[in-house]
């Protein structure tokens, strides 16, 4: 549920979609890896003004280097999930990682939403116009105009994700949002104590508003050996807070400089699939690799 291709895309718009010594996400490694969907996160470069033109420069790179390959098919809504698994097409969901591309216009979030759009991470890790993320060290939560953005995206159906958002952000999400919520790339904070994971007592209200968590294989959020068996640590534990339904995956790969040991793309998704296999039953693996992420998306996805 979170790469960051588009992401070294934009910062090199010559990158190809096959080019696997720049890329951990690559067209043949998702086909390898027997990967169904692939969200493409929109990050705009911290370096460059952030402007909605970028979103759309974001986009067209997806439609023309990703996009355009055959056997990938663009999820906007269920009835595109349900071609995607039919047909055994690689889906693509877009989201957008942090709202500053939004520039603080809510007539840019449905230019986004009519782009395909269909997941908002309100902030990376320091403040914007709508909130503050985890290492803004004034810790404050949503600003009142993020508060206006928390229900305008439960009026347009935009899913939020509250990834790298702070915790009195988080809770005052919790309490504004009408819908399910999402951390698209977060672990447990209780196993590994990084501001960007989260407590025991957050995952259990992601939990109880019936959103997802998508264990993250970033290293320094993983700890322990960082290997497979890390993963599942953080799994296991969001399982035994009552997240059988509610836990899968979302990778950061492109977004991390480090790889865990035998995870470093997605073409090494086989290792995890076995190691999943080896602990659970096959009902439950399949849970994790996909059921609960494809569940979410068939009853929050626009028809």
């Amino acid at each position: 549920m979170h790469c960051d291709v588009l992401y070294k895309m934009l910062l090199d718009p010559e990158l190809d979609f096959s080019d696997q010594s720049r890329l951990d996400v690559t067209h043949e490694r998702l086909r390898a890896g027997g990967i169904g969907l692939q969200a493409f996160a929109i990050f705009l470069p911290e370096e460059r003004v952030p402007t909605f033109a970028m979103v759309e420069e974001a986009v067209r790179y997806l439609e023309q280097k990703v996009l355009s390959r055959p056997d990938m098919i663009f999820v906007r809504t269920r009835g595109d999930l349900e071609q995607a698994e039919q047909s055994g097409k690689i889906g693509a969901l877009l989201t957008l990682e942090g709202a500053e591309g939004l520039t603080g216009s809510f007539d840019h979030l449905r230019r986004a939403y009519a782009l395909g759009v269909r997941a908002l991470g309100l902030t990376w890790n320091y403040a914007n116009w709508a909130a503050d993320g985890v290492l803004e060290e004034r810790k404050a939560g949503l600003t009142l105009k993020g508060r206006e953005l928390v229900r305008a995206c439960n009026d347009l159906g935009m899913i939020i994700d509250i990834s790298h958002l702070n915790e009195p952000g988080f809770w005052e999400v919790m309490e504004l949002s009408e819908k399910p919520v999402i951390a698209s790339h977060s672990n447990a904070y209780r196993l590994e104590p990084h501001p960007r994971n989260l407590t025991d007592d957050q995952i259990k209200a992601l939990i109880r508003k019936g959103g997802r968590i998508g264990i993250t294989f970033v290293p320094d959020f993983i700890g322990g050996g960082r290997a497979i068996p890390d993963v599942l640590r953080h799994l296991e534990h969001v399982c035994a807070l009552g997240g059988e339904y509610h836990v899968g995956f979302g990778s950061d790969f492109d977004g991390i400089d480090e790889h865990l040991d035998g995870l470093a793309n997605p073409a090494d998704y086989a290792r995890l699939v076995e190691e999943l296999h080896r602990h659970y039953t096959s009902e439950q693996a399949e849970r994790f690799l996909g059921e609960n992420w494809r569940r979410f998306l068939r009853e929050n996805l626009p028809r």
